[in-house]
């Protein structure tokens, strides 16, 4: 049986349970209560992993479930000691196309799912952090540390947003832009109720047996016990 065909047997996700605490249980239903993926995070060509990896912690603590990283000239390595084991608990969907446009693959994958993609810039080109409301699935898209988003992203995004800087230097860090993104558009829309802004039921359990099978010891091995007493059982 593959793996999609039982992400969803209750008998495994129960017998797994047997090898997991009361409390991580507990943790687990608190986080999963509040996972999103109407609001979700792409990284562009990030030349420094270490940025990525800060802005993987901060998807996590935000309640984000997926990021999305798009690949050119540097490719991206998690780094445990910054994301202090927030990437086992989030989605990472890599992008990298020889040949033609990442940009367009990512993108197109984003469109698909019912996202508008705003570009994040210094410039005052685009609208305000202030003024991007999340009544629509948001993707935010964070350039490098060196150049910002690429003229091909500012050109094929539905949008681009700011936030306005009030000293004289003309922008936060990676992590730091999008911490300030982050917070303020889930503020946003816990005090607007928007239906659906959270997990569905059937999405809470596919991350329960992902969650399960990554954090039980030899979990593989329980679960071909687990499918021998079926077949014995049978």
């Amino acid at each position: 049986m593959s793996e999609e065909e039982d992400t969803f047997d209750q008998g495994l996700l129960d017998y797994l349970g047997q090898y997991i605490t009361p409390h991580k249980k507990s943790v687990m239903e608190r986080v999963l209560a509040k996972r999103t993926r109407h609001l979700t995070v792409v990284l562009e060509d990030i030349f420094k992993p270490h940025n990525a990896s800060a802005v993987i912690r901060t998807c996590d603590c935000f309640g984000l479930q997926d990021i999305h990283v798009i690949e050119k000239t540097d490719q991206y390595k998690v780094n445990p000691y910054v994301t202090r084991g927030a990437s086992q608990w989030v989605d990472l969907h890599k992008y990298y196309q020889e040949g033609s446009s990442s940009v367009d693959t990512c993108f197109d994958s984003l469109r698909e799912k019912g996202y508008k993609i705003y570009g994040t810039s210094p410039s005052a080109d685009g609208i305000s952090i202030y003024d991007l409301q999340p009544e629509e699935k948001l993707a935010l898209v964070f350039g490098n540390e060196h150049e910002g988003i690429s003229g091909e992203v500012k050109s094929k995004a539905d949008g681009l947003v700011h936030i306005p800087m009030l000293g004289f230097t003309d922008s936060f860090n990676i992590s730091v832009s999008a911490s300030v993104f982050l917070f303020d558009l889930v503020r946003k829309a816990e005090k607007m109720g928007i239906e659906n802004f959270h997990l569905s039921e059937s999405e809470k359990q596919e991350l329960r047996m992902k969650w399960y099978r990554a954090i039980v010891k030899n979990s593989d091995i329980h679960e071909k016990v687990y499918r021998k007493s079926l077949t014995d059982a049978g």
